[in-house]
This record gives structure tokens, C-alpha cells and sequence, in this order.
């Protein structure tokens, strides 16, 4: 298994009805990423893992953000997409390890083990909140990142980054954690540092040029009204 990333990961993911969805744009920007320090990055199904994986040697924390109906889990929910993402190139598994309903009938510690004992691959628990942290790490999860704070029902009126509950997993626990969710500045990143990450997972403020041009375009027109 590959170790776990300390420093910057870059989040390079775009909408699906951007042309930056493209696997080969996805891939470059990743590249460039890496070009310029990353020391990983977190990438979003199959196709772009596996371009990503042509252009980089660097380690990638895959995912597969798959929809279900009646469920609200999305990120790599079972371990066919898992498996998925590990045989497209990834050397991290991202999953969702929050509290809710999980589809298929599988636990957060059977898919981890199922991940492990399979596929060979570390497992990065997706969290809200200290609870479900603490269950992730005893179901075996290699790292923990507070990616869901702030969207799931628990956590719905908070606001990432989650600095407190950072700070607190810092203290508690015994495997790395990885701040992930509104960095949005390198005064961010490097207070996290401070708060005891090992890592920082920054996605819109580097890579999510969408959104950033449509947040610049809302305020220049609200300026001109």
C-alpha cells in the first residue's frame, strides 16, 4: 500500500456540464498541480483516475461520487465502486464514513476491510463529525478528512472549514487527518497546519474555476445595479 500524503493535496474536480470536465483537462490540471508541489491529489471516477494516472507518479486519492436513490451517501458508497476507482489507478479510497443509511447493506468496517483484504488500497474516511470519526478509525480507516462537515444533515448548519472538530481530531487521533472544506486561502491552510493536519485537501480555491468566475461575475454585476 502507498503512504498517506503530508502537505498540499489539490482537489481537481469541475462540474459535469463544464468543458473542464474533460478527463484530458482534469488530467492537466492535476499535472500541473503536481508540477508545482502537490504532493497528491483527490480525483473523482474512474475515467479521470485513470487519465490522471497516465501523467502523474504522485499519489491520488480517488473517489466516485454515485447518486442513489433514498440514500444520501454519494462518495464511493459500495465496494463495486471502490474497486472501480482501484483498478483505474488510485492508490487512496476515499469513502463516505459518515453515520447515515447506508445503501446495499454494507457498514463503514465492511467496506473499509473489503477495500483492504481486495484491493490492497489505504481507505481515506470522508467525515462530518467527531462521532462518525471516531467509528471510522475503529473500523479500521487509514486517514481521516473532514470533507462532509457542513453537508450532511448533522452537520447542516455549519460551515467548513472545520477547524474545531480539526483540532480535536488532532488530539484524539492516532492515524493522520486531512483538513478538507473552505480552504480558501494559504492563511487557511496554514492555520490548519497549525491545529495539528497532516494534510490540506484545497479544491475551488485553486482548481474550481467555475465557480470562481461565476462568484467575480455576481459581484461585478450586483456592483453595476
Amino acid at each position: 500500500m502507498s503512504s498517506i500524503p503530508s502537505g498540499l493535496i489539490v482537489s481537481c474536480q469541475a462540474p459535469a456540464d463544464s468543458p473542464l470536465h474533460d478527463r484530458e483537462m482534469i488530467a492537466a490540471i492535476a499535472q500541473t498541480a503536481v508540477m508545482r508541489g502537490a504532493v497528491g491529489v483527490r480525483i473523482d471516477s474512474p475515467a479521470h483516475v485513470e487519465a490522471v494516472r497516465k501523467r502523474i507518479s504522485e499519489p491520488i486519492i480517488g473517489l466516485w461520487k454515485r447518486q442513489i436513490p433514498g440514500y444520501s451517501v454519494y462518495i464511493t458508497p459500495q465496494f463495486e465502486d471502490a474497486a472501480a476507482i482501484a483498478a483505474a489507478g488510485a492508490d487512496i479510497i476515499a469513502i463516505d464514513a459518515t453515520l447515515r443509511k447506508r445503501p446495499g447493506g454494507e457498514t463503514v468496517s465492511d467496506l473499509i476491510a473489503q477495500i483492504h483484504d481486495k484491493l490492497g488500497k489505504l481507505v481515506m474516511a470522508d467525515i462530518d463529525t467527531l462521532d462518525a470519526a471516531i467509528a471510522a478509525i475503529e473500523a479500521g480507516a487509514d486517514v481521516v478528512g473532514t470533507t462532509l462537515y457542513g453537508y450532511t444533515e448533522a452537520t447542516q448548519n455549519l460551515s467548513p472549514p472545520a477547524f474545531e472538530l480539526l483540532e480535536e481530531l488532532a488530539k484524539r487521533a492516532e492515524i493522520p487527518v486531512i483538513c478538507e472544506g473552505g480552504i480558501a486561502s494559504p492563511e487557511m491552510a496554514k492555520r490548519a497546519i497549525a491545529l495539528g493536519a497532516d494534510a490540506i485537501v484545497v479544491g475551488t480555491a485553486i482548481t474550481g474555476i467555475d465557480y470562481l468566475v461565476e462568484g467575480f461575475n455576481e459581484a461585478v454585476k450586483a456592483a453595476f445595479s
